[in-house]
């Protein structure tokens, strides 16, 4: 939900990191002030006391995925100007009258009301915020794609905490009501014409506090390790294709749901199969003698070899197909290899197998021209 101090105050300056800053990067600076700055390392000092208000409240904001993009979009009407028509007058609101967000959305209907989050029915206390998605990379074979396959994939990422198993307090150390906010995780602000809600910038909205942070996640309740997940691999995969983990990803804030682990397919290319849709194609060299006067050859499948028979006359580039050795699939019929026959030609020729062939294009080649019918 948007709040005042979206207006007034830039959270990127706060933490101290660029407009671009990953989350990685906005944790990293939050820690590295919120120790700093954290009211058990400032005893008795205010202004270190408004800092972590600050430093916890822009935080709050900026890690959240939806809220940061609502966030920038307020900044950037702000930046454009875009705030200056709010004012009081004739036909809005009365002299000394003071405007509440809530009622900004009567103005603005239910679309952008509800993007900036100014309908009256907006949440009071950050709920359940559902973790962000998490990408990962796998490399298969081209038999393991077709056949499909169960493996593993390492993912780099948040996870939640194993010392203090999310709460963000030092294991033995309690989580307490936050004082400020009394649990509600919203504080009520009025500044000029605007009386607005916010989230709590002492538990950033969460509704609680913890006396120690954790030793071991600094307070936030998440760390960043590297995990081992298992991915099955549906047969027939595609080159670039991407398999969703559920609830795999990063782990949601106040009791949210984790995102999802999105793994991306990368099908290494095969030194004898191609793939066109559902079907295998395969070019397979035969003889001259073998394709004038016929034969049946052996041809490699993904599976056992099969037999197939070239009759005579077959022309070089001459497509056959034995249907059932594609691509196998969960439902449906599998698809068909293709078998592609080339004729190789002998460069090296004896003496004698030149004298052969000189003899047979006189017998049989007497009189035929290939190329009847080019001429401009």
């Amino acid at each position: 939900m948007m709040n005042r101090d979206w207006v007034d105050k830039d959270f990127y300056k706060v933490l101290g990191v660029s407009k671009n800053a990953d989350a990685k990067e906005i944790k990293r600076a939050y820690r590295k002030l919120a120790q700093r700055y954290h009211p058990d390392a400032n005893p008795n000092d205010a202004k270190a006391e408004e800092k972590f208000k600050d430093i916890s409240e822009a935080y709050a904001t900026l890690s959240n995925e939806e809220q940061r993009k609502e966030y920038d979009e307020v900044r950037q009407m702000v930046d454009s100007g875009g705030f200056r028509g709010f004012q009081s007058g004739p036909g809005g609101f009365g002299a000394g009258q003071k405007i509440r967000f809530e009622d900004l959305g009567d103005l603005f209907g239910g679309g952008l009301g509800n993007v900036f989050g100014f309908g009256g029915t907006t949440s009071r206390r950050s709920g359940p915020q559902r973790g962000a998605d998490t990408s990962a990379e796998l490399h298969l074979s081209f038999e393991d794609a077709i056949r499909g396959v169960t493996t593993t994939v390492s993912v780099k990422g948040e996870t939640v905490c194993r010392t203090c198993r999310g709460s963000g307090a030092e294991p033995g150390t309690p989580v307490e009501t936050c004082p400020t906010c009394h649990g509600s995780g919203m504080v009520a602000q009025s500044q000029g014409f605007f009386s607005t809600t916010r989230p709590c910038p002492t538990c950033g909205g969460t509704g609680t506090t913890v006396r120690t942070p954790c030793h071991a996640c600094h307070g936030t309740g998440t760390t960043t390790r590297v995990r081992t997940i298992k991915v099955k691999i549906p047969a027939g995969v595609k080159n670039g294709a991407v398999v969703r983990l559920k609830g795999k990803g990063t782990p949601g804030r106040n009791g949210g749901p984790a995102g999802d682990l999105l793994v991306k397919v990368h099908v290494a290319r095969h030194k004898l199969f191609r793939r066109a849709g559902d079907n295998l194609k395969i070019k397979v060299p035969i003889t001259f003698t073998e394709a004038a006067l016929g034969t049946e050859i052996t041809v490699p499948t993904l599976d056992e070899p099969v037999r197939l028979k070239v009759p005579a006359g077959t022309r070089s580039g001459r497509t056959f197909r034995v249907r059932g050795r594609g691509v196998k699939k969960k439902k449906g019929r599998p698809g068909d290899l293709l078998v592609t026959v080339e004729v190789v030609v002998p460069t090296r020729l004896s003496r004698e197998a030149k004298k052969m062939l000189q003899q047979f294009a006189e017998e049989f080649e007497a009189g035929i021209n290939p190329r009847e019918g080019l001429e401009v």
